[in-house]
């Protein structure tokens, strides 16, 4: 039997897509405003609620288009309380919108489904923090206090896993896994890299995820990477080892630009999006199970088409 209370379809063979940059598409594609790039704001406003309807339903179409699974991240990545407060969203009014995040999700599961488009909704957690820098560090224990009520309203939800991203040191992951382990949740847990192939703190990635394995009896159910080229982390994934295995999804960026130069950028960057798709066949040589593809900033439903279309 499975450790989870909830099956993930993803842990198989079949191939999962997800979706693009949500937010860099929402400000540069849709010319939404999002006040300190929080997209959950949206779901507060009936104006704007339906171009998060339209996104997701997009990346729902491309999959069942391409008979792959689709896993659907709620508009969520902001909303924790630190963010929250800065919006004027107090705990119970930020319980309210991760729910209605994912109720919204779940009622493109029901529209979109089939038997070979699975779909898996996923709460989707932040860092507290900058998702480029690791500030405002907490131990594993804080990470945990923290994190965790977000991470226990999407378990009274339907959402399937949790899911967090942009990790940039280690204690907060393993304060994630800890909160989604003591809920019964599945989680992922996905960190970032530089362009060296190491995480914001510094840390090696195999050791990253050695780490956090090791502190929650290994229950993230996989590892990601994202907001990071492949070019970035290509060369620390050929090194080999086993822990390569852990890792069964990309969300790579568009752009080759570092962290710090996209922080300062005032223009999208897409990239090449065929050149992009092609670096994806080639990660999965060093990434046997990769299974779950998409795109974080700079990329759309272009690229994770194109992806799409040299995995399959």
């Amino acid at each position: 039997m499975s450790k989870y209370r909830r099956k993930l379809p993803q842990l198989g063979d079949a191939p999962f897509i997800t979706d693009g940059g949500l937010e860099t598409t929402l400000i540069y594609h849709e010319g939404v405003d999002l006040p300190l790039f929080a997209a959950f704001v949206l779901l507060d406003r009936p104006e704007r609620e339906a171009i998060l309807e339209r996104y997701f339903a997009r990346y729902a179409e491309i999959g069942r288009a391409n008979g792959t699974g689709v896993v659907l991240e709620s508009a969520t990545w902001r909303a924790n309380p630190d963010w929250a407060a800065k919006l004027g969203y107090d705990a119970e009014a930020l319980a309210r919108v991760q729910r209605k995040a994912i109720a919204q999700l779940a009622g493109i599961r029901e529209q979109y489904e089939t038997s070979r488009t699975p779909i898996v909704i996923s709460g989707n957690l932040g860092p507290r923090g900058d998702g480029y820098r690791p500030d405002a560090r907490m131990s594993a224990a804080e990470a945990l206090a923290y994190h965790a009520p977000q991470v226990r309203t999407f378990a009274g939800t339907e959402a399937d896993m949790v899911a967090a991203f942009t990790m940039n040191y280690v204690e907060e992951a393993i304060g994630i896994a800890a909160a989604a382990q003591a809920n019964g949740m599945p989680v992922a847990i996905s960190f970032t890299v530089e362009t060296d192939g190491r995480l914001p703190s510094g840390e090696a990635l195999a050791d990253a995820i050695g780490r956090t394995d090791a502190a929650t009896d290994s229950h993230p159910a996989y590892y990601l990477i994202n907001c990071a080229h492949p070019s970035h982390f290509r060369a620390v994934l050929d090194e080999g080892g086993a822990w390569r295995d852990r890792i069964r999804g990309i969300r790579a960026n568009a752009s080759k630009r570092s962290h710090a130069e996209l922080d300062a950028a005032t223009e999208i960057d897409i990239g090449d999006i065929d050149e992009l798709a092609r670096d994806y066949r080639v990660l999965q040589t060093a990434l046997p199970r990769l299974a779950v593809v998409g795109g974080c900033c700079g990329t759309d439903h272009r690229h994770v088409e194109a992806i799409c279309r040299a995995l399959l």
